[in-house]
């Protein structure tokens, strides 16, 4: 799941941040790749974050289906600096139902999809 955007990496990522939350995720995590790359390597790569997002009414609901599911909660969302323009993408949640294969899991998936879609698509206005 991806869009691009003509706007700067900073405001991206604030209007990620609004729009995970406007669907009821809350950002749990933050890894700033680039700097943790330039302190532990001295390697320098392009901005790029990733944000781990919760919505804890799915989470609860996933984790009733299959506990094991908490290896892939929560929903990772990177934003990226790319060729003079920011990238958002989000892993489709629909990758839980194919690695547990427990059916119960597939409405949940259905909903956080359905909400990650809908943020990444308010990020385009």
């Amino acid at each position: 799941m991806t869009v691009t955007l003509q706007r700067p990496f900073g405001e991206t990522v604030e209007r990620v941040r609004a729009a995970l939350k406007e669907q009821g995720f809350g950002v749990l995590t933050e890894i700033d790749v680039r700097a943790t790359l330039q302190e532990k390597l001295g390697e320098t790569i392009e901005d790029y974050l990733i944000l781990g997002a919760c919505n804890p009414p799915l989470a609860h609901r996933a984790l009733e289906a299959d506990r094991r599911i908490g290896l892939l909660l929560p929903c990772n969302v990177v934003v990226r600096s790319a060729d003079g323009h920011t990238v958002v993408e989000a892993l489709d949640p629909q990758v839980m139902v194919t690695v547990s294969e427990q059916p119960g899991l597939r409405p949940v998936a259905d909903d956080a999809a359905a909400r990650l879609t809908a943020a990444l698509e308010s990020l385009r206005g």
